[in-house]
């Protein structure tokens, strides 16, 4: 017995061996078909994702627009090159949202449909709740109108002193000043006086209250009471 142990822990220490390294070429091979799996998903979904183009315009011919952000649904954005094209890559099948990120410029709002064929459907509006129309891919974007920041000072005018109350009331008054010699030309002397009298009144606000505290209390002055039989 004693001259068979050492053969016999030699050959268990073996086994041992052998048993642990085809565990662990069992845990390599695993790994290594996972990573194969997940690499082999990737380059499936690479070859479905489409690739989104287009080309941002000015309505002024021969004008320049700087570099402007943009992005598809709030989480991937690009710049535009100096030829105002753009592109996003890898794009997933579904509904997108594509947005200009312009300060000088506005844009129209474009919504993207890519389908599990790899068809694209794009369709723009100019702002929300506005008719949306349906436009080709690659996007061509025309810029709709510049924004304007500062509102222009206006110039004189004379037809802006007619708006003003205060002028209003300047010409009423010196055009009633006008007519009144024409207007007394033909009035008696009693009607004159009236009038006189009248004039005085308004210039005097206390005489005015008088007189028509006179005539609601019913008093005509001492004129209008009869005298003694």
């Amino acid at each position: 017995n004693n001259n068979h142990s050492p053969l016999l822990n030699t050959t268990t220490n073996y086994c041992i061996t052998y048993w642990r390294g085809l565990k662990m070429t069992r845990i390599v091979g695993y790994s290594f078909l996972k990573v194969a799996f997940i690499a082999l998903l990737t380059v499936i979904s690479e070859c479905d994702a489409i690739t989104i183009t287009g080309k941002l315009r000015l309505p002024e011919s021969g004008s320049t627009l700087n570099s402007t952000r943009i992005t598809l649904d709030d989480t991937r954005s690009t710049y535009s090159q100096i030829d105002g094209s753009f592109v996003f890559y890898n794009v997933g099948t579904g509904i997108h949202l594509l947005d200009i990120q312009s300060l000088e410029y506005h844009f129209s709002h474009v919504k993207i449909q890519v389908l599990d064929e790899g068809d694209i459907k794009c369709i723009e509006y100019a702002y929300p709740g506005a008719p949306k129309r349906p436009i080709e891919h690659p996007l061509i974007l025309t810029a709709h109108a510049k924004y304007d920041y500062f509102e222009a000072r206006k110039g004189f005018s004379i037809f802006s002193i007619f708006k003003n109350p205060m002028m209003l009331m300047m010409l009423v008054s010196g055009g009633l000043m006008l007519m009144m010699p024409k207007m007394m030309e033909g009035m008696d002397d009693e009607q004159k006086e009236q009038m006189r009298k009248q004039m005085e009144m308004q210039q005097d606000p206390s005489k005015m209250m008088s007189m028509l505290w006179n005539d609601m209390a019913g008093g005509g002055g001492d004129d209008d009471v009869p005298g003694p039989q």
